[in-house]
C-alpha cells in the first residue's frame, strides 16, 4: 500500500510506525490525524494507504492483497466513510451527520476510520462540531483530515491532531512513475511531471490526455498575445471561457449518473414518472450538483492562473541565472522573447498580479472581470 506514496520515505516510516503501535497496543496510535501537503503530494494517498493497513488483516500490514486492503481502496469497508465535499464547503448539518456515523462500533473489530478530504473546506459551525468529535472519540474510531496546510484548520482542531506533512515529489521521481507505471514515453513522461511540478494526478493528466496538454498551452500563449487592450481582453474572455467548458464537461458527466441512481433509489418508474415526495430530494441534489459545478469552474481557472505564474517563474529564473530546472523549459523561445521585453521587476509585478486574482477569485469576484483586470495588468505591469 505505501509503495504508491512516490517521494514520501519520512511519512511512510511515521505511519508504519503507527500501524505497528496500533498492533501492539503500545501506546503509539492515536485517534486523530492531519494529513497536509501541497496539491499533488498525495495527501489523501497517504490516508488511503494508512487506513488499508490500519484495516489489513495480514502480515505486514498493509499488504495491498487482502480483501480489507481492497475495500479500502474501493471505498466499499464497512468500517471506513471517506468524505469527499463536493461543493465549495461542508455544512455543518453533514458534519453531525457524519460525527454520528463515526460514533459506531466497527463491525470488524479493529477500527472505525473516517477519512475526510478537503477538511478546510468545513464551515466554522462545521469545524465546531468536528472539534466535539475529537475531543471526545469513541475508543475505536480514527480520524483522517486531509488539508493544504495546518493552518487551513482552526486551531483547536490542528492541536488534537498527529500531523503528517508530506513533501512535494521530486520530478525524477514523478517521471518514473510515469514511466514504469503508466506506459509513458519517457521525454513526454519528464515534459509533465516538470509542468505539473511534482502533482502526480496532473502529470498522469497531462502525459493522458493531449487536450489537457492543448489548454495548458493556450494558457502559456497568453503572455505574448498581450499586446493592446483588444487581444487582452480577448485573451480574459478565451481563459473564462475554457475553464467553463472543461467545468461543464465535467459536471455533466458527474451529473448524470448521479441523477440516474438517485431517482432510480427514490422509486422511478418505467416511464420516468417519480413517486410524491421526492421532489425534495432531486432538489438538494441539483442544488450540490451546481455548487460542485461552481467549485470546479474554480478549480480550474485557479490551474489556469498557476500554470501562467509557472511562466514569470521561469522568466524570473532565466533573468537571475538561477540554477533550477524550469517548469517550461520546452518554451525556451518564448521565455526568451518575453525575457528581453520585460524587467525582472515587471516579472515580480505580475507575479504579484496573478496571486492577487487567485484571491480575488476565492472571494468570489465575477471570474471574467477579475482576470480582464489581471490581463490588463500583465500587459502594462
Amino acid at each position: 500500500m505505501f509503495d504508491d506514496l512516490v517521494g514520501q520515505r519520512p511519512v511512510v516510516a511515521q505511519l508504519k510506525a503507527a500501524v505497528a503501535a496500533a498492533r501492539e497496543g503500545t501506546g503509539g496510535m492515536t485517534h486523530a490525524w492531519l494529513f497536509t501537503g501541497p496539491p499533488g503530494s498525495g495527501r489523501e494517498a497517504a490516508a488511503s494507504a494508512f487506513a488499508a493497513a490500519l484495516q489489513c488483516t495480514e502480515e505486514p500490514a498493509g499488504c495491498g492483497y487482502c480483501a480489507a486492503c481492497h475495500q479500502v481502496l474501493a471505498g466499499t469497508h464497512a468500517d471506513l466513510e471517506v468524505v469527499r465535499p463536493q461543493g465549495l464547503s461542508y455544512s455543518v448539518r453533514a458534519t453531525r451527520e457524519l460525527v454520528l456515523r463515526a460514533a459506531a462500533r466497527p463491525s470488524g473489530g479493529r477500527w472505525q476510520i473516517v477519512l475526510f478530504e478537503d477538511a478546510d473546506r468545513a464551515t466554522e459551525a462545521a469545524a465546531n462540531a468536528l472539534l466535539k468529535a475529537i475531543e471526545e472519540p469513541p475508543p475505536k474510531t480514527v480520524w483522517l483530515l486531509c488539508a493544504p496546510s495546518p493552518d487551513d484548520l482552526v486551531m483547536t482542531i490542528r492541536s488534537r491532531c498527529r500531523l503528517v506533512t508530506l513533501r512535494t515529489p521530486p520530478v525524477e521521481d514523478v517521471t518514473a512513475l510515469l514511466v514504469q507505471r503508466d506506459g509513458v514515453e519517457p521525454e513526454l513522461a519528464r515534459v509533465c511531471a516538470q509542468a505539473a511540478q511534482g502533482d502526480i494526478a496532473r502529470a498522469r493528466q497531462l502525459a493522458g490526455d493531449p487536450s489537457v496538454r492543448a489548454r495548458r498551452a493556450d494558457v502559456l500563449a497568453v503572455p505574448a498575445r498581450l499586446t493592446a487592450v483588444g487581444p487582452a481582453a480577448l485573451a480574459a474572455e478565451s481563459l473564462v471561457k475554457t475553464a467553463e467548458e472543461e467545468a461543464k464537461a465535467m459536471s455533466e458527466q458527474l451529473n448524470e449518473s448521479e441523477t440516474a441512481a438517485m431517482r432510480q433509489a427514490l422509486g422511478e418508474s418505467a416511464k420516468g414518472r417519480m413517486p410524491r415526495g421526492t421532489a425534495g430530494a432531486l432538489k438538494d441534489l441539483e442544488d450540490r450538483q451546481k455548487s460542485r459545478a461552481t467549485r470546479i469552474k474554480r478549480d480550474a481557472l485557479d490551474r489556469a492562473l498557476l500554470d501562467l505564474a509557472s511562466f514569470y517563474r521561469d522568466l524570473l529564473a532565466l533573468q537571475f541565472g538561477a540554477r533550477v530546472p524550469l517548469v517550461n523549459g520546452d518554451r525556451s523561445r518564448e521565455l526568451g522573447d518575453q525575457a528581453r521585453r520585460i524587467t525582472p521587476e515587471g516579472a515580480l509585478r505580475r507575479l504579484d498580479s496573478i496571486m492577487a486574482c487567485r484571491e480575488r477569485l476565492a472571494a468570489n469576484v465575477n471570474p471574467l472581470l477579475a482576470v480582464e483586470a489581471l490581463m490588463m495588468e500583465l500587459r502594462t505591469g
